[in-house]
């Protein structure tokens, strides 16, 4: 019986329980928000979260990892209500059911951060959080504008602080409220007035810590986009430093405290007076330098300094040396061109001809050539004989002349033999002083050589 059940009933293991639940837990409950308090919170070195969330009937494991907790704009509290918003799973390595915490917000305020958020998000697509619009802090401002309210701990932190750093600046106050109805109109009236007056180089806007609702000024719109439209750079210090503000977001610079934005926009004063204690020294050091340099200067140019008269004397004597260096100079060049005259002439001297002589050795040779040339001409006029007589000899009209005859066809084709005339054929007969015509009247049968 229990082989039989086994066959149809699978085992599973703890492993493969734990993980189906897992999946099932995170397919059947969707996103959702969890109210409760805050108990056994423990952060880790990695920086994740661990707690329970609890309230009078029960109590769930939760965790909220680095990455999320780094974003939330508040410091997590045993004890504090919240609303967290989380997806239901489970631990399989101990099986334990628990929530993995998305984000987190005070319990009671979740339209006031819903409303934070969708304004974040809408400036932020805007550009107005973007770097490259904001303006750089005056390093040595002329003066300081503060935006808060007079009786606020914060103003007098700020006073403070700048006249133990910077007594030496004046300081304009802008009052207005920084919390309560009508406080974010006030303020964006102040930056308003600021801009208009011009005299102050750098802003404040500061006020000390509090809730979500008492720093909600600062998270009004219109104040967000005053603070953007501030041709004067705008510091913002509200709240401390775990708080963080649409103005935050906005300013030109966001100081953690009210102090802290002090000290951005003022020089210390006494590192300051020890900069131009230092830079004095190094002006000393460098005018005594300069001023040795120029002393040398001048005793060397003093050393070198001559009376005009003695100048005039010295220039005189200058000019005597170079007349009679130039006189000599002339002398020696004078020389040498005559020296070089008498060569050239001893040089022409013998290159000039010899008429007399030239003109027997031109008898001598026009002779010489017209004997030659007789001799030539006898020696051609006897080659030109022998050739002659040798040419006669093979001329064929000579031939003739001893009584031969030429026998030609009347296309004047020459007949050597009998063989191929016809009978009637028309022949001419050339003699050595005439022509005459002849036809032949008889072909013997057997033909043999003429010539």
């Amino acid at each position: 019986m229990n082989e039989m059940l086994s066959s149809v009933t699978p085992v599973w293991s703890v492993s493969e329980l734990n993980r189906a639940v897992k999946r099932l837990l995170e397919r059947e409950l969707p996103l959702l928000w969890v109210s409760g308090e805050i108990s056994n919170l423990t952060i880790a070195a990695s920086g994740h979260c661990y707690l329970s969330l609890k309230d009078a009937g029960a109590q769930v494991r939760c965790v909220m990892f680095r990455n999320r907790a780094l974003l939330l704009p508040f410091k997590l509290r045993e004890g504090m209500k919240v609303e967290a918003r989380a997806v239901v799973t489970l631990y399989e390595a101990r099986g334990d059911y628990q929530l993995n915490l998305e984000s987190m917000r005070p319990a009671g305020l979740g339209a006031l951060f819903e409303a934070f958020e969708k304004l974040k998000l809408a400036l932020a697509a805007e550009g107005l959080f973007e770097p490259v619009r904001k303006r750089p802090l005056p390093p040595s401002p002329r003066a300081i504008g503060v935006i808060t309210s007079p009786n606020a701990a914060a103003l007098r932190d700020v006073l403070s602080t700048l006249r133990r750093r910077a007594p030496h600046v004046p300081v304009v106050l802008y009052p207005t409220p920084v919390q309560g109805e009508g406080a974010a109109d006030t303020i964006v009236a102040m930056l308003e007035k600021a801009n208009a007056r011009t005299e102050v180089d750098v802003l404040i806007l500061c006020r000390g810590g509090g809730s979500i609702e008492d720093l909600w000024s600062f998270n009004e719109e219109i104040v967000a986009r005053a603070i953007a439209a501030s041709v004067i750079p705008v510091v913002s210090g509200v709240g401390h430093e775990t708080d963080f503000t649409i103005a935050d977001f906005v300013a030109d610079v966001r100081a953690p405290t009210p102090t802290a934005a002090a000290e951005l926009v003022s020089v210390d004063r006494e590192a300051q007076l020890a900069a131009v204690v230092q830079l004095h020294r190094r002006l000393q050091r460098v005018c005594s330098q300069q001023l040795e340099a120029r002393m040398q200067r001048l005793d060397y140019l003093s050393r070198r300094l001559v009376h005009p008269g003695e100048r005039l004397k010295r220039q005189a004597q200058q000019l005597q040396s170079a007349a009679q260096a130039l006189r000599r100079s002339m002398a020696r060049v004078m020389e040498q061109k005559r020296w070089q005259l008498v060569e050239l002439r001893q040089q022409h001297s013998y290159a000039k001809p010899g008429v007399a002589g030239l003109r027997a050795q031109l008898v001598v040779l026009q002779q010489r050539r017209k004997f030659v040339v007789q001799g030539q001409q006898g020696k051609v006029a006897a080659q030109l004989s022998t050739l002659a007589a040798r040419l006669e000899a093979l001329n064929p009209i000579a031939v003739l002349g001893r009584g031969y005859s030429l026998v030609e066809t009347a296309d004047g084709k020459l007949v050597r033999e009998a063989e191929g005339l016809r009978q009637g054929q028309k022949l001419r007969l050339r003699f050595a002083q005439s022509e005459a015509g002849v036809v032949v009247s008889d072909v013997p049968a057997e033909q043999g050589n003429l010539f």
